[in-house]
């Protein structure tokens, strides 16, 4: 009888010759696969793919929230960021928020900063794509008028966040069908969001005798400056909110060159300090100059290396992360490989900091000094226990060409009031600002909110390897990073790198509202092996047990391409919805 070796993954990775995509939702993932069958390319396949998850999982992504891309252009032969992040609107302050609130960032539409999505999704078709709107929004639009079958992560959700929605009546109308919400196996219907697709398909289709990239201008224009634009504005006047028509009219994402670390060879991208992606890029580089594949995967020594490398970023990021127009980021120091080194003489390999440790200073490590005031003196963050409201999902794709997208759409609906007659909610994502004036963070007038969605992009010798990223707020650039490790060090397979154990430290302030502190906490998946936890805890860790697969610790979606094969592989994550499909 033959002996076959038994599989390393619960799911096969998925491998394609001409294409592969992995999304955070099937249907999703299904939608970019028809645009890829009609001729189009990797980034029309994800904007596809970007509008059908703000339909899918309106729990955890809106069209009327954040889009964050990074990006691989095959004619370019360049990688790019898209901002999609919205600013505060010009009207807000921190006296001004703390004379109407107090010293906390309420929900509703206070937090509220200017809609980014619409403006990330068109700016990369229009710069990037191929097809037309009508075309990469039909998918989207098919699930939004006819609906899909609610799901338990969907319908878990709603029902955890029914009483605040039910607080604002467009929101219940949508959400609580028949006074309730939705339940598995039912048929989920947003026409209103359906209509506002279809409001910004008709923009572009009237505008077609201008040319592809006007008339899709024409189709931006009509969401923020023309009926859409009113619309928001008029909700938010009648609501009290901040923002005006004049927030909207001037607003326009930013299409930036990424930032970079070279880690064992390989060439690592994020979107810059205005979001949390180079959190990933400084712990690979403080690991760089460590041999893990000798400590081995997953074991005490490499866990504790892991994580205190986490929590040495993490307090870089407490300190010096903000939006650059504001903030003067040394983010060449804070990515630079001697100021690594640094954080390793710090770092013992038998203890832990067990709170979040001082950070260091980086702009030692660079040519360029600040330009101007960096940040003062931030007050010393308070240890204490909170949730954080979860959202956010994730997608990818790589062509044949060798273009890849990567994106992590987010800002659910359980936060603030859906715009009546539009489907959308404006993004909440003023949650993640600061109040204290000093810090880094604090809110401020034009200034994006350091952004917790982070997608990432890794290359190697000037060819796509693979774009990865994952939801979970703080838990972002942790399970991205442990996934690299997983590639690039211990060489496994894909999905047996993404269904792989994993840990995360909270060892420092969330960047969500009420911004918790847990020092020394771990939380660890129930997976791993429980002499691995014993060690994690002496050398002085706190842990906690996940279950053995925790929604909570990401859900992780990658596009690894082999070169020398010719074959493209993806893999996604059983944690919650995402799913892999290749041709």
């Amino acid at each position: 009888m033959t002996a076959f070796p038994p599989p390393t993954s619960y799911r096969p990775s998925i491998t394609g010759n001409r294409y592969v995509v992995a999304t955070g939702h099937y249907l999703a993932s299904m939608a970019a696969v028809r645009i890829l069958e009609m001729g189009g390319n990797a980034i029309d396949a994800g904007v596809a793919a970007g509008l059908c998850i703000n339909v899918l999982q309106p729990d955890m992504t809106n069209l009327g929230g954040v889009a964050p891309i990074i990006l691989y252009s095959a004619r370019d032969q360049a990688p790019f960021t898209i901002s999609g992040l919205g600013t505060w609107p010009a009207a807000v302050s921190v006296d001004d928020f703390a004379r109407r609130y107090g010293d906390r960032i309420p929900p509703g539409v206070a937090p509220c900063v200017v809609p980014a999505a619409v403006d990330s999704w068109l700016t990369a078709l229009q710069r990037f794509g191929t097809l037309t709107l009508a075309e990469v929004a039909a998918p989207a639009i098919e699930l939004a008028e006819e609906g899909f079958a609610a799901y338990n992560f969907f319908c878990g959700n709603i029902a955890a966040d029914a009483a605040r929605l039910a607080q604002w009546p467009s929101n219940a109308a949508i959400y609580l069908p028949n006074g309730r919400p939705p339940r598995p196996g039912e048929r989920f219907i947003q026409r209103d969001l359906g209509h506002t697709l279809r409001l910004l398909v008709e923009a572009e289709e009237g505008a077609r005798h201008l040319g592809r990239e006007r008339a899709i201008e024409a189709a931006r224009d009509r969401f923020y400056k023309g009926d859409i634009a009113e619309r928001i504005a008029a909700f938010f006047a009648e609501q009290g909110g901040y923002i005006t028509l004049d927030d909207l009219k001037k607003f326009r994402v930013e299409v930036e060159t990424p930032v970079k670390v070279t880690y064992r060879g390989y060439d690592v991208y994020s979107c810059g300090p205005w979001c949390q992606g180079p959190v990933a890029l400084q712990a690979l580089k403080i690991l760089e100059g460590y041999d893990l594949a000798a400590t081995g995967h997953n074991s005490g020594a490499t866990l504790h290396l892991i994580l205190e490398a986490l929590n040495a970023a993490f307090a870089d990021r407490e300190r010096y992360y903000g939006d650059p127009k504001f903030v003067d980021v040394p983010i060449e120091g804070l990515l630079d490989t001697d100021y690594a080194a640094a954080w390793r003489e710090r770092i013992s390999p038998d203890r832990a900091f067990g709170a979040m440790p001082e950070p260091g200073d980086p702009w030692r490590y660079q040519e360029r000094q600040p330009s101007r005031v960096v940040s003062g003196n931030p007050r010393p963050p308070r240890a204490f226990r909170a949730k954080v409201d979860p959202d956010t999902s994730y997608l990818c794709v790589v062509d044949e060409e060798g273009n890849a997208f990567s994106a992590t759409p987010s800002d659910g609906v359980t936060n603030t009031p859906v715009v009546p007659g539009l489907g959308i909610v404006v993004s909440a994502r003023g949650v993640q600002s600061r109040l204290d004036p000093e810090h880094p963070s604090a809110l401020a007038p034009g200034k994006r909110p350091r952004l917790t969605p982070s997608p990432g992009l890794i290359m190697k010798d000037g060819r796509v390897f693979a774009p990865y990223g994952t939801p979970g707020n703080d838990v972002q650039p942790q399970a991205m990073l442990q996934l690299a490790i997983n590639l690039i060090d211990f060489q496994m397979d894909p999905q047996a790198a993404v269904e792989a154990p994993r840990v995360a430290t909270f060892s420092y302030p969330r960047s969500s509202q009420p911004h918790p502190y847990s020092p020394g906490l771990v939380n660890a998946e129930a997976r791993i092996e429980p002499e691995v936890l014993a060690d994690l805890a002496r050398r002085g860790h706190r842990v906690e047990r996940w279950p053995e697969w925790a929604p909570r610790a990401g859900s992780l979606c990658v596009v690894v391409a082999d070169p020398a094969r010719g074959f493209l592989t993806g893999a996604a994550d059983p944690r919650r919805m995402a799913y892999a499909i290749g041709w």
